[in-house]
């Protein structure tokens, strides 16, 4: 008897989301398989309902929402021999298009039954991990912005995307460690990526892989209002690698520090999140996670 949890996010996405049990018993013979759904209630309530999945020797769990959701279920599998599950019903859903995850609902479960399990990487950032990216400077502030609207659309991202281009003109010095090279700047952007999709089919690291061992690293500089418009838009087409300003990395860890205040807006996963440090810590650690993927 296999034990399969759907841990629901109701919220994500364009809302109102359930699991029809029927729909569920279509797939899953209740003569074969334990079915539990778990909708969440409020933000992080997926990571209490995975650790309680977890101490119900769950087999495996299902994140059922946008890569928030599923960033607190796999924080929980780090490590531990328990399958990842996605239906993507997020906004952006990046992780499961890298997967070749299906948004059709049935295709998804049909997918769960089946099985087809891979070894990906895992990224951590201090105490954090993060499946699909981090990043600080402008993806951190889009996401902040992005987080305050109403409803999370391909619209209201580009309208934090707007909003976050005329503040640019705020950045912070850091000194960053790369492949043994120290390098203090003032940067437009640092994005850190695992997988190859942000979600909404945008990417910033098209050839970054979820099981290579390595972290593809962007970083763009302080750049011209000009420049800036020039990226947004080769970014959109996937051709801001052109620009001569744009540095891209691979590596196994890279640490970033702040002099001045022990602070640093971060993204991580599409979530913002405020780090009371001067000193972020991200590495990679291999193939740590089992997901159901294509």
């Amino acid at each position: 008897m296999r034990h399969i949890h759907f841990i629901l996010n109701p919220i994500a996405g364009s809302g109102n989301n359930n699991l029809d049990f029927a729909l569920l018993n279509k797939h899953f013979n209740p003569k074969d398989f334990t079915i539990v759904v778990k909708p969440t209630s409020y933000k992080k309530h997926a990571i209490k309902l995975t650790q309680d999945s977890i101490a119900e020797n769950a087999n495996v769990i299902v994140a059922c929402g946008g890569d928030g959701t599923i960033n607190e279920v796999a924080s929980c599998l780090v490590n531990s021999s328990i399958i990842l599950g996605i239906i993507p019903i997020g906004s952006g859903n990046g992780l499961a298009s890298n997967l070749n995850i299906p948004k059709n609902l049935d295709k998804a479960l049909a997918l769960i039954k089946k099985q087809t399990v891979k070894k990906i990487d895992v990224g951590q950032l201090n105490s954090h991990y993060f499946f699909s990216n981090t990043g600080i400077g402008f993806d951190a502030q889009v996401i902040k912005h992005y987080e305050t609207a109403n409803k999370r659309t391909l619209s209201s991202y580009v309208k934090a995307t707007l909003k976050s281009l005329r503040k640019s003109n705020k950045l912070i010095e850091v000194e960053t460690t790369l492949n043994g090279e120290i390098v203090k700047q003032k940067p437009f952007l640092i994005f850190i990526s695992n997988s190859n999709q942000m979600g909404y089919n945008v990417s910033l690291t098209p050839k970054a892989s979820l099981d290579d061992g390595k972290l593809d690293v962007l970083i763009v500089p302080k750049l011209s209002v000009f420049k800036i418009a020039l990226f947004t838009l080769l970014m959109l087409i996937k051709k801001h690698h052109i620009l001569k300003e744009v540095e891209i990395h691979q590596t196994k860890s890279i640490k970033i520090i702040r002099k001045k205040r022990c602070l640093f807006q971060t993204q991580i996963d599409g979530e913002f999140l405020m780090i009371k440090n001067n000193t972020l810590e991200i590495s990679v650690l291999d193939k740590a996670l089992n997901v159901i993927g294509l």
